[in-house]
């Protein structure tokens, strides 16, 4: 099971997809990521010592991790396996495991290969874990999901992560441009296409090599044939891009990123680009209740009673995209979130709350005093449950000098507020609380 049993050797074959026909076979040939693999960096020096440790590729789809995976394949002189998360059950996992520990004692090393390591699951991955512990293999996962959600920790420990990211424009015209002189890339054929044309793909691809090299390969046949001349104009490219293809995993890394986005623009008071956000997420096909819930969260967590009626405005929003849909309800949730990020901002409520659940954490169950105990029974009566217990909306200030407070917590403030908006309402009141106190305590 040397690099043959995950890379074929049939590149030259007519029938195989372009991105498979020119893959680069060594480092020289490989586009992007030059951050890990430029002259000096240090995945390419371990590559070229063939000194691969145990690690974990991470990127979006297109950026390079199978080719890196199929590189180490051919340049290494260990024994390379490779295991697919849909076919590989947890026998063969085991019983290919012993064979590497067993080549392993005759000092004969093993490189394993997952590609799409996210899609294993717990028991498939925990089945590695003694065996690169030990030693007895050295594990190349690829992925791109986030490895701290989708991978073993115990396994991710023991790993080094190194992230991919997304061709520049620039990488993939330079990509394509070495497609089209490559012999494996359309053999027979003489291609014509415009700079212009190439970097029209490039962009249309966004940044996944795959996606631009599948465009072109659809591009050259539609072509305009003339013998061995095939030319591919503006026109041919114009039936194949439509649409932008926005990469959007609603469940992903991306997934994150882009709620964290919107999040913080509207915490910035950044109406555009909470505005941008928005809307990448929803041409991306997030679930926009999804994005409401988040907005009716914000208004709490982060405007606060700094505007009481931005609680209501994210509800409304909400109920309107329950009721009507996308994508009309996508004016909607632009709506809140202008309203969101224009508003005043106050985190006092969500910080009252933090500060309330450590001091939870911190003493328990303390008792509830007994003068704000409810007392419905004669038993609890007796027990003085109930017993002092002074009604405020019968006194003059509507206040008393009740304790409501346990004990162990009396004088612990844990609401602080802002004066930013409506807030200073409160503070105001607050402090003609606390003066009542003072005076009449």
């Amino acid at each position: 099971m040397k690099e043959e049993s995950l890379f074929s050797l049939a590149n030259e074959n007519e029938n195989t997809p372009l991105a498979d026909r020119v893959r680069p076979q060594n480092l020289s040939e490989f586009v992007g990521q030059d951050d890990l693999i430029g002259p000096g960096k240090i995945l390419r020096e371990l590559i070229e010592k063939d000194r691969v440790p145990s690690l974990i590729l991470w990127g979006p789809p297109g950026t390079g991790k199978t080719t890196l995976a199929e590189i180490i394949a051919k340049h290494t002189k260990a024994y390379f396996i490779t295991f697919s998360a849909v076919t590989s059950s947890i026998k063969d996992i085991r019983q290919i495991m012993e064979e590497a520990e067993k080549n392993r004692q005759f000092g004969e090393k093993t490189i394993v290969f997952i590609d799409e390591i996210h899609r294993f699951n717990k028991a498939q991955q925990d089945a590695f874990l003694p065996f690169v512990e030990r030693g007895s293999i050295t594990l190349i996962g690829a992925t791109t999901e986030n490895p701290s959600f989708e991978v073993n920790s115990a396994l991710l420990s023991r790993a080094k992560v190194f992230v991919l990211h997304s061709l520049s424009t620039d990488d993939i015209v330079h990509l394509l441009k070495n497609t089209i002189k490559n012999p494996a890339g359309f053999p027979g054929l003489d291609v014509e296409i415009s700079d212009k044309d190439l970097r029209m793909i490039a962009e249309f691809g966004n940044g996944d090599a795959r996606s631009s090299l599948n465009t072109l390969e659809i591009a050259v046949l539609n072509g305009k044939k003339t013998g061995k001349k095939v030319v591919v104009d503006q026109s041919i490219l114009n039936q194949l891009i439509n649409t932008k293809s926005l990469r959007y995993d609603k469940k992903g890394d991306e997934h994150y990123n882009l709620i964290s986005a919107l999040h913080k623009s509207m915490r910035n008071s950044n109406v555009d680009a909470a505005v941008y956000w928005v809307n990448r997420m929803l041409d991306g096909g997030e679930d926009p209740l999804y994005i409401a819930r988040r907005l009716v969260r914000f208004a709490s967590e982060d405007v606060g009673l700094a505007d009481t009626n931005s609680l209501n405005v994210a509800i409304n929003t909400f109920q309107a995209c329950k009721f009507i849909g996308m994508p009309e309800c996508g004016v909607h949730l632009t709506e809140c979130v202008i309203y969101l990020a224009c508003t005043p901002k106050s985190n006092s409520v969500y910080v009252a709350q933090q500060k309330a659940e450590k001091a939870i954490k911190k003493t328990g169950n303390l008792p509830v005093p007994l003068q704000i105990r409810n007392a419905p029974t004669k038993l609890m009566k007796e027990l003085n449950y109930g017993k002092d217990y002074q009604y405020a909306q019968d006194a003059p200030d509507k206040l008393t000098n009740m304790k409501t407070m346990p004990p162990e917590l009396e004088g612990s403030q844990f609401y602080y507020p802002s004066e930013q908006g409506n807030e200073i309402r409160f503070k105001k009141r607050i402090e003609q609380i606390k003066a009542w106190h003072e005076k009449n305590g």
